[in-house]
């Protein structure tokens, strides 16, 4: 009986997350989207998204035709491209991270007059980790019991937990550096202030002395 809960949970859950889209957003002629995800180095991401087409008749979205899509894009946090091509009005992207850091991805529209000004309503759906793993499909090729399959499962998060740490040592280090470096430019940056002010008046008290010499006060 709990061999059997288990199943339809696990069934359950592989279920939702086929057919259910994190958010969803509106979008017109030309504008472009874009996100930001931090993620570790070596990390699988997958991209869910699909199309709706307004339909002003009825006011509501309805399923886009064939000929409308989305043009995807990956940067990595050194601005160099991951991938970049057109998709259809359904899809799933993957790719995996190399750099740690902040990761964009940016969607806009295929064309610019496919739609006639009217709006898109795009679902989207990013999973990062062991989130992107299909465990269904691993059990399936596998053979995998259900306990090895929560093994698995266990096993995947205590890695993506270390490279979630390791990430965070990386950031601490960054902003450790950046402040490394900020406190080193506002010290050479007040040492240069007190020499100009020094320099200063050192010149107005070499100035003063002229001018009272040459007026024979002193």
């Amino acid at each position: 009986m709990i061999r059997l809960l288990f199943t339809l949970c696990f069934a359950l859950s592989v279920l939702l997350n086929e057919y259910t889209y994190g958010l969803y957003f509106h979008i017109a002629e030309a504008e472009r989207k874009c996100f930001i995800e931090e993620i570790p180095d070596e990390t699988t991401v997958i991209v869910n998204y699909k199309v709706e087409l307004f339909d002003p008749r009825s006011g509501g979205f309805m399923p886009s035709s064939p000929g409308i899509g989305m043009h995807v894009e990956a940067r990595d946090p050194d601005d160099k491209p991951i991938l970049s091509r057109v998709y259809s009005s359904e899809g799933r992207i993957s790719f995996t991270s190399q750099t740690p850091g902040e990761h964009v991805i940016c969607l806009y529209s295929n064309s610019s007059s496919w739609f006639s000004g009217s709006q898109l309503r795009v679902h989207l759906d990013i999973q990062v980790g062991e989130h992107a793993i299909d465990y269904a499909n691993v059990a399936h090729k596998e053979k995998l019991s259900e306990i090895q399959l929560r093994v698995r499962q266990l096993l995947d998060q205590v890695e993506q937990i270390t490279k979630e740490q390791n990430y965070q040592r990386y950031r601490e280090e960054r902003f450790r550096q950046t402040s490394e470096s900020t406190n080193q430019r506002v010290l050479w940056w007040s040492v240069t202030q007190t020499c100009l002010l020094l320099g200063m008046g050192a010149w107005q008290m070499r100035h003063l002395k002229k001018f009272f010499e040459a007026k024979k006060l002193v």
